[in-house]
């Protein structure tokens, strides 16, 4: 295993090698050496999953970061250069494994390193199948020079409401546009992850997006399921949230969280939690602070915290978001529609509202709303694509506010969908099939 150096990658990777692993099979999982310890504890299998850590390159990173959580997107280019220079010890570590497979995502150099040492390559995408079916339109869209994506592929567009293409805000163009490394952008990088790859395999379930990319890749395309992580029954909430929650009706309260990487500009943030405030709803909110200050505390509107005490707080660490969404009293999740918090919202009982920052989140957003249709999102102002504290507050009221239709027609879908996702059986049978389809790559 070896994904890109980021939260939301290494843990499905985990995921996946913990599947792996409770069928018999041994994981070597290369991992950035600094941060090994924030993901011992999701390594549920030991004895057969095996860190093996991979040391950065600095090349002006700041000291002791080898995540992009650490670093910010502003950065994430010189975290690519350096994640590029592994190579050297990727080319060790196979030469000394002889492994039958490497899964990879980012590391385009991948397939031709593995195929000179007899190892097969699986592009596993931690993002959702129509994403990266976006990233393959839009790769082949520069490479012709064409303006419009595929008529074919018209759910994936871009949601109408934002002006400005999802990959086109500025901290994006630095990402996906620019050239590190070797001088190869983002976008080549991932066409040609996709391109010279022996598999592909996307965490996903082929009952929700499979009919959507179909005949895009001229290879084997899989599904490995969801890959919810396996539930902890010696771990409880936190005292704190567990005695907060517990102090109102049941799904009554507000829960919003952006994941590890998305960091608000201080007006924005505003815009968040005065929207969250007018809904009058309790709310708990989950935030880095935003660019420019040090903490949430600074960030916060004069007398906020004065006039919300008791029904809303605002938090700067981390929680336990799959215990949050499950406690009873939490009845809607505001969420940036990550590829991870997606399916953790889809199996929760709360009503979606969801606010895209970056990246396949508007895409995931789309398909979520107007596909499943099991959520609403934050409409945007029109000069400049972002949201005020009304549409904030419409859009969480939209869904909770009792007798609203739009509310009770998501419930029921989002219910559905629930319900099929923890059909008993369902993950484990998309690991058999994965393994036996593995098997068929060997021949």
């Amino acid at each position: 295993m070896f994904p890109w150096f980021a939260m939301g990658h290494i843990t499905p990777y985990l995921n996946l090698s913990n599947k792996l692993a409770e069928s018999g099979h041994r994981v070597s999982f290369l991992m950035p050496s600094k941060s090994q310890h924030k993901f011992d504890h999701l390594n549920c299998n030991p004895h057969l999953i095996q860190f093996i850590p991979v040391t950065l390159s600095q090349v002006g990173l700041p000291p002791d970061s080898d995540l992009t959580s650490d670093i910010g997107l502003p950065k994430a280019a010189l975290l690519g250069e350096a994640f590029d220079l592994t190579k050297d010890q990727v080319r060790h570590a196979l030469q000394k494994l002889k492994p039958e497979f490497i899964f990879y995502d980012f590391a385009y150099w991948v397939p031709k390193l593995a195929q000179s040492l007899g190892v097969k390559s699986i592009y596993f995408s931690t993002s959702s199948a129509l994403s990266c079916a976006l990233v393959h339109v839009l790769s082949r869209k520069f490479e012709k020079g064409g303006d419009q994506l595929s008529d074919e592929l018209d759910l994936i567009r871009p949601l109408p409401s934002i002006k400005r293409h999802p990959f086109e805000t500025k901290h994006d163009n630095m990402f996906f546009s620019r050239e590190f490394g070797d001088g190869t952008s983002y976008f080549d990088k991932l066409a040609i992850s996709m391109r010279e790859t022996d598999a592909i395999c996307f965490r996903g379930c082929s009952k929700i997006e499979g009919n959507y990319i179909k005949k895009l890749y001229n290879k084997d395309v899989y599904f490995v399921g969801p890959l919810f992580p396996k539930p902890s029954y010696t771990t409880t909430l936190e005292e704190r949230w567990e005695k907060w929650l517990s102090g109102f009706k049941k799904d009554s309260v507000v829960y919003c969280a952006f994941g590890s990487e998305c960091v608000l500009e201080k007006a924005q943030f505003q815009e968040l939690v005065l929207g969250l405030e007018l809904t009058g709803l309790p709310f708990l909110v989950r935030s880095k602070p935003p660019l420019g200050v040090e903490t949430l505390e600074e960030a916060l509107p004069e007398g906020f915290m004065e006039r919300v005490k008791g029904k809303g707080i605002v938090h700067e660490g981390w929680v336990q978001q799959e215990l949050i969404l499950t406690h009873p009293s939490v009845g809607c999740f505001v969420s940036h529609c990550g590829c991870g918090s997606m399916w953790e919202s889809l199996v929760s009982t709360s009503q979606l509202v969801l606010m895209p920052h970056f990246g396949d989140q508007f895409v995931n957003t789309k398909f979520m709303t107007k596909e499943l249709k099991v959520a609403v999102d934050v409409e945007r102002r029109g000069e400049d694509g972002w949201f005020t504290r009304e549409n904030v507050s419409k859009a969480v009221k939209l869904v909770m506010d009792e007798g609203s239709e739009v509310g009770r027609e998501i419930r029921a879908n989002h219910h559905k969908w629930k319900d099929i996702l923890l059909t008993e059986g369902l993950e484990s049978s998309y690991i058999d099939n994965f393994i036996l389809k593995l098997q068929d790559v060997l021949k």
